[in-house]
């Protein structure tokens, strides 16, 4: 066994249909926060004792949560309002909503530049609306739009070689922007399989994770775009979560309901891990190996410690 159930964490019961969606923990404080979709909410979980804390309310639509540790902020994308959320962790009732693309989704940040990526999956009757929107998070505002080929999944961000990477549905490649030229793509690596959804990156060993529907897990040369490994899914994957300390990859998948966890030094899946049908998106604390996998069925966050 590698992954050991502890317990729920119970939330909020979802007023509207749905459930949840991206999850980050703010490490200083240990506190986690998962876009609750379906109230609008992002709920905030306490990971030391592993329970609810309370929800930041009136986000419509809200599907991403990302942490930046180093400037004590949380940004949120806000697909209901076409805007993207800037939160103080230490002032939460001082938000910050900034314009941006149609239905922004993934989220992503360079710390140097104070510049945030907004991956937006737009509308379908929209024409133009397949866009990444470059938000300068010191002056508040949305500096460049960037247009794509199809629609935006999960994106990334590697301080070493400053450099957005954003998965596209269709065609199946990975756009990569640099942050010192945030006006244009600046390469696109193809991947071979259908739907790269779930993304992460070994920053140390220059590797990218990209999970795709058809299935399959990737490994790339983050630098070269090269495939390095192909393996097989338990099923269609979302949101993935590489673990530095202990090589692990964990891949949330709603259908069947399971996290399927790779040894990432032999690129081998260790493990199965039930969790509940639906369950398309976790969250992960580095500070404790936690894995939170969330329960829309139950509107709870089943959690996980990584023993191995």
């Amino acid at each position: 066994m590698i992954v050991e159930l502890l317990g729920y964490v119970e939330l909020p019961a979802s007023i509207k249909q749905g459930g949840f969606d991206h999850a980050a923990v703010h490490r200083a404080s240990g506190r986690l926060y998962v876009a609750h979709t379906a109230n609008d909410a992002p709920d905030v979980i306490d990971c030391a004792r592993d329970r609810y804390l309370h929800s930041i309310q009136k986000l419509p639509g809200v599907a991403g949560a990302l942490v930046a540790d180093e400037r004590n902020l949380v940004f949120t994308s806000n697909r209901g309002e076409n805007t993207v959320g800037i939160i103080a962790t230490d002032h939460e009732a001082n938000l910050v909503r900034v314009p941006v693309g149609i239905r922004p989704n993934g989220l992503a940040y360079d710390s140097r530049n104070r510049l945030l990526l907004a991956a937006n999956v737009g509308g379908p009757s929209v024409a133009g609306s397949l866009t990444l929107s470059l938000v300068d998070v010191e002056e508040r505002r949305m500096i460049t739009s960037i247009p794509v080929q199809g629609r935006t999944r999960r994106t990334v961000f590697d301080a070493h070689a400053k450099t957005f990477y954003v998965n596209i549905a269709e065609p199946a490649q990975i756009v990569v922007v640099n942050s010192n030229e945030p006006s244009r793509i600046a390469r696109t690596l193809t991947i071979p399989f259908a739907g790269p959804h779930g993304l992460d990156i070994d920053a140390e060993r220059r590797r990218l994770f990209c999970a795709c529907d058809a299935k399959k897990l990737v490994t790339l040369d983050a630098d070269s775009g090269k495939i390095l490994k192909q393996v097989e899914l338990s099923g269609s994957p979302d949101v993935i979560f590489f673990n530095r300390a202990l090589k692990h990859l964990y891949v949330a998948i709603g259908d069947p309901g399971v996290i399927d966890v790779f040894d990432t030094e032999e690129m081998i899946r260790r493990e199965t891990v039930p969790t509940e049908f639906s369950a398309h998106t976790i969250g992960f604390d580095p500070e404790r190996n936690k894995v939170y996998a969330f329960l829309p069925r139950t509107h709870r966050a089943a959690v996980y410690a990584d023993i191995d």
